[in-house]
């Protein structure tokens, strides 16, 4: 050196320190980063990010400073599955903005109710969502009008013009980059905060679970205003694989994609997988991952997904979390039926009594704390009611064996009392199913002067003929007496929410009907 001193000048411990894409970019900018089903267009990382520039260069423009408290801009989508929600993404995060997913299926009153709780100073909607967009009271912004006056052609990825790459923002582990809204099913929608650690631990232990293979092509089909969908488009670029976008869910044309697109993984919800089993779906060899979240899955439908060969894994997740909690491979629920396995790697999870822990084997509420952990609602007074010394309280009940693996038996404001017994609508709903002529059961509790509660139970019948009188003698052979239903109404089909879970009120307003 000459004889001069030489300082070392320290970098972020952290890494990334900016949005996952132009790291990618600068890393493997020849690879496949973008698949769309619809078109068949293709982006390799570098085509992407300059899309990403573009669109960051106009939402600079169109977008005016922020008056919230952190000064950080919160930028809405408003968008399905597609080229469009992903360059929109990371966009939003290479100015440095949080993202806000809005779900494009919300009701107008439940939108607005949104748009306000998060404190939105843009709306980024497409010709599909427009129209709802514009009833919110802040900025609102097509991305077809964003692509057309940069002369953008999403169809042709190589045909971006000319621009001018403005540096990242950075950002530190504890930024909020992410706003999603649970689904819920009988409480008001809660805002959940997610920071760019949390995503980040979330995809790198999600890929100790799964594992990453560099020609990876995972498809998104799912709503990405929930975490199911979302998860991907991190994961995605940060692993350097492929992710393939599907605007919305069809049994014959997921079933197609799957097949003609070598997808590798992908991100289903019970109802969703039942239909490509219905349709006759059978996996190529390409496919070896079917995360499968959202709502509990039956036995009968594993062990009929297993039975074609589909590679189901079961995955207990939610928001607060940034998506897994506890995944169970193949082989571990083939040899413990009724598991979501082990936690993942750095996510703690204790079953509590009240403020106790429990030994294995016994019940409580599935408490979680780790690096994927949100640090909150948008609403302070309901971060203080969900957390403790042990972390997030999910609401879910459940347990762990002597191994490790969790069981999640249903929900603490699920649980019915009838005569005085304890009962979990998920049991019961799951030895419904089993039935030959049953594809789907719900089990809720109904207002009784007799006993408090009664249960009930909503099923969906196939084509085989089975009556009440039928599903009460089959019940009553495989439950205990308190549990089985006092009444069952036959439905086309079980009210779920978005993510998959019963919606409760919708299930209990059936029975008001009949």
């Amino acid at each position: 050196m000459d004889g001069e001193e030489y300082t070392r000048v320290s970098r972020p411990t952290h890494w990334p320190d900016r949005d996952p894409l132009t790291i990618r970019a600068e890393t493997t900018p020849e690879r496949l980063a973008l698949l769309e089903i619809e078109t068949g267009s293709r982006w390799t990382c570098q085509e992407l990010s300059e899309h990403v520039d573009v669109v960051a260069a106009e939402l600079s423009e169109r977008v005016a400073p922020s008056d919230s408290r952190t000064g950080r801009r919160r930028v809405g989508y408003l968008l399905e599955p597609g080229p469009e929600f992903v360059a929109t993404l990371y966009a939003i995060w290479r100015l440095g903005w949080s993202a806000v997913g809005l779900h494009t299926g919300l009701a107008p009153g439940e939108f607005d109710s949104h748009v306000d709780a998060a404190e939105l100073d843009a709306v980024v909607c497409e010709s599909g969502t427009e129209t709802l967009a514009t009833t919110a009271d802040c900025d609102t912004v097509a991305v077809e009008s964003i692509l057309e006056q940069a002369d953008v052609d999403m169809d042709s990825p190589g045909s971006n013009p000319t621009v001018s790459h403005s540096e990242p923002a950075t950002w530190n582990p504890d930024d909020t980059a992410l706003i999603l809204f649970t689904s819920g099913t009988t409480d008001e929608p809660k805002g959940v905060q997610l920071t760019f650690g949390n995503l980040l631990a979330s995809a790198t232990a999600s890929a100790f679970r799964l594992g990453v293979d560099p020609d990876d092509r995972w498809l998104c089909c799912l709503p990405v205003s929930h975490m199911g969908g979302f998860a991907p488009a991190v994961r995605s670029v940060l692993y350097g694989t492929t992710l393939a976008v599907q605007r919305e869910f069809s049994a014959s044309a997921t079933a197609s994609a799957l097949d003609a697109h070598e997808i590798s993984q992908v991100s289903l919800v019970p109802t969703q997988l039942k239909r490509l089993l219905d349709a006759g779906w059978t996996p190529e060899a390409s496919l070896r991952t079917v995360l499968l979240g959202g709502a509990p899955a039956t036995r009968s439908l594993l062990e009929r997904a297993d039975d074609v060969g589909v590679p189901v894994y079961p995955t207990y997740g939610m928001t607060e979390a940034a998506s897994q909690i506890a995944t169970a491979r193949p082989d571990v629920w083939r040899a413990n039926p009724g598991t979501v396995g082990r936690p993942l790697v750095c996510t703690d999870v204790t079953i509590l009594d009240g403020d106790s822990p429990v030994r294995p084997g016994e019940h409580g509420e599935i408490v979680v704390e780790g690096p994927t952990v949100t640090p909150g609602y948008l609403e302070s007074a309901q971060t203080r009611e969900s957390f403790s010394k042990h972390g997030f309280h999910t609401g879910d009940v459940g347990y762990r064996d002597e191994d490790g693996r969790l069981w999640v038996t249903g929900r603490l404001d699920e649980v019915l009392i009838t005569g005085g017994e304890l009962v979990c609508p998920i049991d019961v709903a799951n030895v419904i199913v089993t039935h030959e002529a049953v594809d789907d059961a719900a089990v809720v509790g109904l207002p009784d002067e007799e006993w408090g509660q009664r249960v009930a139970a909503l099923v969906v019948a196939n084509e085989k003929r089975v009556g009440e009188g039928d599903l009460t003698l089959y019940c009553r052979d495989r439950l205990s007496s308190f549990k089985v239903p006092k009444q069952f109404v036959f439905t086309e089909e079980i009210p779920r929410t978005a993510s998959g879970t019963v919606n409760r009120e919708a299930a209990r307003a059936l029975f008001e009907m009949v």
